[in-house]
């Protein structure tokens, strides 16, 4: 982490900030092809697990400096991700965070934390 932190903690700011860097097919319009386009990009979640699995295979578990950082280069890919498929859904990715976490405490008052289903 830097101490130039232009997010500032805010998923908002930096839903704002990426905005400036979509470069693809019908950027910013909702339209099939964008959602598409971000959703097909998720698949960055994909090469994370690949560098994980490698490390499991090759490297007896160990996550020296170097991966950890490849992973976390992944991480933000992925969240670039997330963010502009909000922006294509035009919805804050604040509000996509906050119902994330509202689901989570629920399901942990309701003691349904493991388990399966979308709607436990």
């Amino acid at each position: 982490m830097t101490d130039n932190n232009q997010v500032n903690g805010s998923f908002d700011r930096y839903q704002s900030l990426i905005d400036e860097t979509a470069i693809y097919p019908a950027a910013g319009t909702g339209s099939w092809i964008a959602l598409a386009y971000v959703a097909l990009g998720l698949g960055e979640a994909g090469e994370l697990q690949g560098k994980l699995k490698k490390m499991m295979r090759d490297d007896d578990f160990i996550l020296t400096d170097e991966k950890r950082n490849a992973i976390l280069a992944e991480l933000g890919d992925i969240l670039w991700y997330v963010g502009r498929m909000a922006e294509e859904l035009d919805v804050d990715l604040s509000d996509v965070a906050q119902a994330n976490v509202d689901k989570l405490l629920d399901r942990k008052s309701r003691d349904v934390l493991k388990g399966s289903g979308d709607y436990r």
